[in-house]
């Protein structure tokens, strides 16, 4: 179980991190200082996370690994929830960024 771990901590830190760039969007668009300031709130939960995710991996492998997360819940969550699309390109960097975590792991 602890060699996954690292995995869980880098997943929810991402999600996490995700849901404070959906409070961060909702604050640009309604400009209300109190969706900042919470925004702020959960990045800071989410980076948590990740800090405490180098206590079992190097920095480069686990900051790579937490933003390949968050942009994968991201990209979710963007079409899901605001109905915004990517286009190929963007789906190719995705699925290269995945490759980066295997190929980080791999090392």
């Amino acid at each position: 179980m602890t060699q996954y771990l690292p995995f869980i901590l880098l997943f929810v830190g991402g999600s996490v991190l995700t849901v404070g760039d959906i409070v961060m969007k909702k604050w640009v668009v309604n400009n209300n200082i109190f969706l900042f300031v919470g925004g702020l709130a959960i990045y800071l939960v989410g980076l948590v996370f990740l800090a405490y995710s180098f206590k079992y991996k190097n920095i480069a492998t686990a900051s790579t690994i937490f933003v390949i997360f968050n942009i994968i819940t991201l990209s979710i969550v963007s079409w899901f929830y605001f109905k915004e699309t990517l286009s190929a390109v963007q789906l190719i960097g995705i699925a290269l960024g995945i490759f980066s975590i295997l190929f980080l792991e791999l090392a």
